[in-house]
């Protein structure tokens, strides 16, 4: 098997693990629950796309041992805790200020004053990934547990694991994405429920952020 070759033990673990991480809201879930309520499945999809993306940057950096140096930066990992509090703060200030739909149809959805291109929305889903240090602290410390110390493999390693976390995230985001895109569209017969959706993953990510630039080295 590949986990042998490249030395990885407890996979079993390592996957419930991923799952049980998914399962837990953040900054990532908040995006794509805030995409797929203001704009419909596809573009939830997107999100989770972005974030997959994320994911992989991560794995990538961490295999070539790039992650460990930027946890020792204590100025570089406050550049990046200050910029991703930051990021996600004008994310949900952003929803927090979007003037209500006052249409209702799936038409008039699509010109609503927060709809962004699909390019965005993987781009700014990648950017609240890669800018979230508790995600660069736990690939640091999770991934080196499922590989072994002696393994002639240990950037094959990372990157396997990496590929692995990455589809588990993928799937779980996209089943996220399609429930909330599905409970928008039938709260759109409704623009004050939508609008009271929208605000609330708005004051999430204004307290994600805010907790995020607190966060501790």
């Amino acid at each position: 098997m590949l986990t042998s070759y490249f030395g990885i033990s407890g996979l079993g673990l390592f996957c419930l693990t991923v799952l049980l991480l998914n399962a837990t809201p953040g900054p990532d879930t908040a995006y794509i629950i805030g995409r797929s309520v203001a704009q419909g499945r596809s573009a939830g999809l997107m999100s989770a796309l972005g974030i997959t993306a994320g994911c992989l940057v991560h794995a990538t950096l961490s295999a070539f041992g790039l992650t460990a140096l930027l946890a020792t930066s204590a100025s570089a990992f406050l550049a990046i805790k200050l910029a991703g509090g930051a990021y996600l703060i004008y994310l949900g200030v952003r929803m927090l200020l979007k003037k209500p739909d006052h249409a209702d149809t799936d038409s008039n959805r699509k010109t609503a004053g927060d709809v962004r291109p699909h390019r965005t929305i993987f781009l700014q889903a990648l950017l609240t990934n890669i800018l979230n240090p508790k995600v660069i602290l736990f690939f640091l410390s999770f991934f080196p547990m499922f590989v072994q110390h002696d393994s002639p493999h240990k950037i094959g390693a990372f990157l396997l694991l990496g590929v692995i976390f990455a589809s588990m995230t993928l799937c779980w985001n996209s089943g996220t994405a399609l429930l909330a895109g599905t409970l928008s569209r039938h709260a759109s017969n409704n623009p004050q429920i939508k609008q009271w959706l929208e605000r609330t993953v708005g004051a999430a990510f204004i307290a994600l952020g805010i907790k995020l630039a607190l966060t501790k080295s």
